[in-house]
């Protein structure tokens, strides 16, 4: 079973996510802010990262950059997750180092397929 960490600072898209993504056979960690995601990052080793960008404390680029920077969470794929479905932003998203991206309001399919294939290329 893979282990996904969601950071994800909107109660009510943490808790319908989780759940979802929870009937599909993934184990979920959940985290509210940037700090703390990167903090459970480096003490679970989840599999993926979901990654809202728009976090407080930490914002999702930060705790990308922090989290690809370190020896230790460096392999993890993350996947951005954003509400703002901006050119710029997903431009962002990759400078920072995240995986792929995908949009707001989560279409369950689409992010399933994205989680599937960043964890068999992390496997590869």
């Amino acid at each position: 079973m893979n282990t996904v960490l969601l950071i994800e600072d909107n109660e009510m898209n943490r808790d319908m996510l989780s759940r979802r993504l929870e009937r599909k056979g993934y184990r979920i960690i959940t985290a509210e802010d940037g700090r703390q995601g990167v903090d459970l990052a480096e003490e679970m080793l989840p599999d993926l990262i979901l990654m809202d960008l728009s976090l407080p404390v930490l914002d999702g680029w930060e705790a990308t950059r922090l989290l690809k920077s370190s020896a230790h969470t460096k392999h993890i794929p993350v996947i951005a997750l954003t509400a703002h479905a901006m050119t710029d932003d997903e431009e962002k998203a990759y400078q920072a180092g995240c995986d792929d991206f995908d949009t707001k309001p989560v279409v369950l399919e689409r992010l399933l397929e994205k989680m599937k294939a960043a964890l068999e290329k992390e496997r590869a």
